[in-house]
């Protein structure tokens, strides 16, 4: 349980859940990204496989280490990285699994990471087997946000919501996966991330290299090009939402350090600098929120290519 940071009273739950041996078939693991639910995820299917009953997961038996090195034959991840979205026939085919018994593990255990994501169709396939499940199946469902998940679901799921860390909690552990860093740029990443570890880690990685998507970004929107920002957009059409999401954070910072580059403050990406130097605070801030706008409407479920689509007009930079 140490591997995921304060959460102390879903903790003290699950571990006295693990040392009574009184696990639920199906829970329901929801907090944003960074917040630590696939760490959760791991230790609660350790817990499940792990063959000492004294403490578990004790992190050190065959079971346990299968899990957390990834290669459990009985731990089965429903997704696929190609697909927009968690479909029926994903569903239905680890529906079909669930009946044939585990291979070495004592439970098979069905990690749902984009739960969101399950259109109704794929959700009422699953709600057919979490209803009346083998007593050695359980399903972990991971989501940003429970009531994206139907209702009937979520009332035979055990609801684990992660929480923000404490901000000494948070600077410990940044100190220790930063040491190069200085305070300030740890704290800055802190207080952007809200209390989720995995965002601030994610900011300080981003702060070394950004992706060649935000860089052309930055290009495109420093030089006015319209036709070199529609290229940009037209193969983001394709992405899952979740990664697009991210993205479209990324460039309201980008553009949020550049309107404090024209305040006078320094900015800490170049490309910021640039924009900062080259469009005026009034195209930036307009820009910033025609991206914060696509952003929500990602989160509320509307597609990727009618995002980007909108995104080629709003963001109009030839004004």
């Amino acid at each position: 349980m140490e591997a995921l940071l304060g959460n102390e009273r879903l903790k003290t739950g699950l571990t006295a859940a693990f040392a009574s041996g009184k696990l639920s078939h199906c829970y329901l693991l929801a907090g944003p990204p960074g917040s630590g639910k696939h760490t959760l995820a791991k230790i609660l299917t350790a817990a499940m496989e792990c063959t000492q009953g004294a403490r578990r997961p004790c992190g050190s038996c065959l079971q346990c280490r299968k899990v957390l090195d990834g290669v459990h034959p009985d731990v089965i991840t429903v997704d696929d990285p190609a697909k927009k979205t968690v479909t029926v026939e994903m569903i239905r085919k680890a529906r079909a699994d669930v009946y044939i018994k585990p291979n070495e593990g004592l439970r098979k255990v069905y990690i749902i990471p984009r739960a969101m994501d399950m259109n109704p169709a794929a959700q009422n396939a699953l709600l057919k087997v979490i209803e009346e499940p083998p007593e050695y199946a359980a399903f972990l469902l991971l989501t940003e946000g429970a009531e994206r998940l139907l209702p009937t679901i979520r009332s035979r799921c055990v609801p684990l919501q992660l929480s923000p860390l404490t901000e000494a909690q948070g600077m410990e552990a940044l100190k220790q996966r930063f040491p190069e860093k200085e305070r300030e740029q740890l704290r800055e990443a802190w207080t952007r991330s809200e209390g989720f570890l995995g965002q601030a880690i994610q900011l300080l990685r981003e702060g070394e290299s950004l992706p060649p998507e935000t860089l052309r970004f930055a290009d495109c929107f420093a030089r006015r090009d319209k036709l070199g920002l529609t290229e940009l957009l037209v193969p983001l059409e394709r992405w899952k939402r979740e990664p697009l999401i991210a993205l479209l954070n990324q460039w309201v910072e980008l553009l949020s350090q550049a309107l404090a580059v024209r305040a006078g403050q320094p900015g800490r990406w170049e490309a910021a600098q640039r924009i900062g130097r080259s469009r005026t605070s009034a195209e930036s801030l307009k820009a910033l929120r025609s991206l914060r706008r696509a952003a929500e409407l990602l989160q509320g479920n509307v597609s990727p290519g009618a995002v980007c689509g909108a995104l080629q007009v709003w963001l109009d930079i030839t004004d």
